[in-house]
């Protein structure tokens, strides 16, 4: 439960007052039901994976994307992981100062900075993500097709973007 009401609960209240208006109630329900899903899985994650790592979601998001794409510009990085440069900025200080990340002049234009991983942030990465993947399958043990899920949050981010 995110705040005082449960879902249902909230569901039904927002039928209650929203249902003499003409609205599509089930593509609201699927939006909705998607935030408060993000966000309760992003806190579980949190809690359970990242926390013991001292790493918030952003910083783990950040060396996510370091780990997969190797050596990649701070503005892929915020792109990617949906944050503005400022907080990528002051997260990639934090991960530099514990030895996880390193920053350097791009090697094609010195005015852009690439972020590669160092040894011990590969070491941190190895050794959480498996942690990481078993939080992410106990999650979502209840999803009968996770290849149809999968395809339909696809849709849904394609359609926004």
């Amino acid at each position: 439960m995110a705040g005082p009401h449960t879902l249902a609960e909230t569901e039904r209240q927002v039928q209650a007052r929203l249902g003499d208006l003409t609205l599509d109630f089930e593509a609201m329900a699927v939006v909705s039901n998607l935030f408060r899903a993000a966000n309760a899985v992003r806190n579980h994650l949190e809690r359970t994976v990242l926390a013991p790592a001292d790493l918030t979601w952003t910083a783990f998001v950040v060396l996510w994307v370091v780990w997969i794409w190797d050596r990649v510009e701070t503005r892929t990085i915020a792109a990617e992981g949906g944050f503005s440069k400022a907080t990528l900025s002051g997260v990639l200080s934090t991960l530099e100062s514990r030895g996880l990340v390193e920053r350097a002049r791009s090697e094609s234009d010195g005015r852009l900075v690439d972020v590669t991983l160092t040894t011990a942030g590969r070491k941190l990465m190895r050794g959480l993500f498996p942690q990481f993947n078993d939080e992410e399958r106990a999650i979502t043990r209840h999803v009968e097709d996770l290849g149809s899920a999968a395809a339909m949050l696809r849709a849904m981010t394609l359609a926004t973007e």
